[in-house]
């Protein structure tokens, strides 16, 4: 425990530390088994959240949104390709860029598979303050920066 703060703010860290290894952990764990029941693995299905929640990417926009390397997001595009989840297509304002868009036919009922964790959350929500929303929403906002910036540091 360092001299300077109470015991009290001291335990409160150690316990944040803990939760947040222990939240980490059960996502990777829910992620894994969601991409093992889509037939997917994880980074593969985090990257069709992110293009069904923001749109249609590059593949550079994806590596900014990842943090992963281009070779590596190029290989995650064929992944997904191949399977026919994505497809590129070109920009039809600049033929020289490449889009990775969703195949919505073939995600089909995948979004059923997550309704019972997504009801779940709600119902928890419900128990919190809209000031005190506010504040799990900022938490999240900057610890999530915070990790994109330690993935970047690790493959970049």
């Amino acid at each position: 425990m360092s001299r300077n703060i109470s015991e009290q703010r001291n335990d409160l860290l150690e316990a944040l530390s803990t939760a947040g290894r222990e939240s980490s952990n059960a996502a990777v764990m829910y992620h894994s088994a969601m991409g093992a029941r889509l037939g997917l693995g994880m980074t593969e299905e985090k990257t069709l959240d992110l293009l069904q929640r923001l749109g249609p990417l590059t593949a550079g926009e994806l590596a900014q949104h990842t943090g992963l390397a281009p070779a590596t997001v190029s290989g995650l595009v064929d992944r997904l390709e191949s399977r026919w989840l994505v497809r590129r297509v070109r920009d039809t304002k600049d033929r020289r860029r490449v889009i990775v868009e969703i195949n919505p036919e073939q995600l089909a009922g995948f979004a059923e598979l997550f309704e019972p964790f997504v009801a779940a959350l709600s119902h928890l929500y419900e128990r919190y303050t809209d000031d005190e929303l506010a504040l799990i929403l900022d938490y999240l906002k900057r610890s999530t920066a915070l990790q994109r910036e330690a993935t970047e540091a690790l493959t970049g």
